[in-house]
Parts: structure tokens; sequence; C-alpha cells
């Protein structure tokens, strides 16, 4: 007993120079945990609204009780499949091309021996992310327009029929996918490029002198380096496999590609905003978001399982 108490004894002056070396960084969390509450969990509480008939006269708690009305009513839409399966068709297209792609180019451009044109190729790579979604919708309709853009014309030049990029619903997702891989994997590449900073030069330098190519090297050092990495990010990428870009494919989206540009979160605009129902659109929010979480879940817990590295 005497010992125990020695050892609480022992242990428990030891945290308090560590809060008090650290007081700083605690204080630098204070903010961004302050605006994660305001902005993130306080406004959860308006979730109620899906199981209820809202009425902005009544107010969110007078509203009448109506369960899980809304969601039914979701599942019975006419539409319900048609927006699930473009939601999942453009997720599960930008995952399959997103995830590999950027961590190509990091690869890429850590092979790179010169610096200076290293540097140029990683500024002109993640220069597009700065560009508003608006521009690059515009950048889209000035290039693929059937009537006078720039693609079309050189079909023509060579003897083509013009192609409708955005109003053909087949080719949609690719334009839509495409495009936003061109705007996104330059900076996502600085990741796996931060990543690859930290891998010590002597094991590359050992394994030159046992003869391994450079293949080989980015086979079994670089590669195991950042794949914890690369595991995250594709286990965060995966949590949003329902949350597709709303901006972009509002701005792209048309009465002629509308078979498969319409997904969950313009069809929630559109109920919600433009129609007014209020309740009805939260309903499809929550619904969007349970999915997500799910997906997180299983993916993190599938992670978690065959390898060392998880969320959790």
């Amino acid at each position: 007993m005497e010992s125990s108490l020695h050892k609480k004894s022992v242990l428990k002056p030891k945290r308090k120079p560590n809060i008090r070396k650290n007081k700083w960084l605690y204080i630098m969390m204070l903010l961004p945990l302050a605006s994660l509450i305001i902005w993130n969990y306080i406004p959860m509480y308006g979730i109620i609204i899906s199981f209820k008939d809202y009425s902005p006269a009544l107010g969110m708690m007078d509203s009448p009780w109506v369960g899980f009305d809304h969601f039914k009513r979701f599942f019975n839409a006419f539409y319900f499949w048609d927006v699930i399966i473009n939601t999942l068709r453009i997720s599960i297209y930008s995952l399959v091309v997103g995830v590999p792609l950027p961590i190509i180019l990091a690869l890429m451009f850590n092979e790179l021996r010169n610096k200076k044109y290293k540097s140029l190729a990683q500024t002109i790579s993640y220069i597009p992310n700065f560009i508003s979604i608006v521009i690059i919708v515009g950048m889209l309709m000035f290039f693929t327009s059937p009537v006078d853009g720039v693609i079309n014309s050189i079909i023509q030049y060579f003897g083509g029929e013009p192609i409708d990029f955005i109003g053909d619903p087949d080719l949609f997702p690719h334009v839509f996918v495409w495009s936003g891989i061109w705007q996104s994997v330059g900076w996502s590449t600085l990741i796996y490029t931060a990543a690859m900073s930290g891998i010590p030069q002597d094991q590359y330098e050992a394994a030159y002198l046992e003869g391994a190519s450079r293949l080989q090297c980015i086979r079994h050092i670089t590669i195991p380096a950042i794949m914890p990495t690369i595991v995250i990010l594709t286990i965060l990428a995966t949590g949003s496999v329902m949350s597709v870009g709303f901006e972009k494919v509002l701005l792209m989206q048309n009465d002629a590609n509308l078979a498969t540009s319409e997904v969950l979160s313009t069809y929630t605009y559109k109920a919600g905003i433009l129609n007014a129902e209020y309740s009805f659109s939260a309903a499809v929010g929550f619904f969007n978001n349970i999915i997500n979480f799910i997906v997180l879940y299983v993916v993190n817990k599938f992670s978690q399982k065959f390898s060392e590295t998880s969320l959790w």
C-alpha cells in the first residue's frame, strides 16, 4: 500500500511540468477547438428537423413531429437509385483515379535531381488548385464548347464532328473527374513529397552501393516509408464517398446531362433551397452523412486489421 502511494506521489508531480512546458501549445489549440465546436458541433442540434415538418413560422421546436416520413419519401422517390448510382459512379471514379496519381507524381518529383526544374514542375502542378471552381468550369466551357470550343475546332479542322463533352451524359463523369484531377493532383503531391523528405538518404546510398536500381529503391524504400501516409489519406478519401463536390456539379449541370449529373448534393439543394423543403433536404443530408460514416468506419477497421495504420 505504501509503495503504491509512493508511486502516485512520484508520478503526480511529473504531469505539471509537462503542462507548463507546453502551455503555449495548449493555448494555440483553443482557437481551432472553439471553431470546431461552434461551427461543427453546436449546429448538430438542427438535425432534429429531419424528423419534423419544419416551418419557419413555427420554429424548430414547435414544428410537428413526423418521425421517419421524410426518409421514407426519399427512399421511395422515383429518382432515388439514379441519384445514388450517379453519386457512387463519380465518387468511386474519383477515388480510383485520384488516389494513385498523386503518389505517382510525387515519386516522379522525388526522382528529379535538378532542384530548379523540380521546383518549377511542382509549382506548375499545384497552381491550378488556387483557381476558383467558377473559373475552372468557365475554362471547360471555353475548351469543350461544341460551337466554338478550342478542342472541337481542332476536331473539325481534321474533318471530325463536334462533340458536346459536357452535354453528353456518358462523357460528363469523365470530364468532371479528370478536370478535378488536373486541378488537385499537384496540391495532393505535396503531402507525399513532405513524407518522402523524411526518408534518410543513407538508405538510398546503401541500396545503390548494393547495386539496386532506382525502381528497386522506390519499391523497397520509398513506398514502404510513405505507406502510412497513403493509408491515412485513402481512408479519409473513402470517408467522403457520398459527398461529390456540389459547386462544380451544379455549374456543369444542364438538362442534357441531368441523367448522370444529378447527385445527392444537387438533389438536396434543389429540394431544400429551391423548393423550400428544409426537413426533406435535412433528411437526405443526414442519410448521406450516415453512409459516409459507415464507409469510413468499415475502411478504417479493414486497415486496422490488415495493416498497422488507422485513424483510431
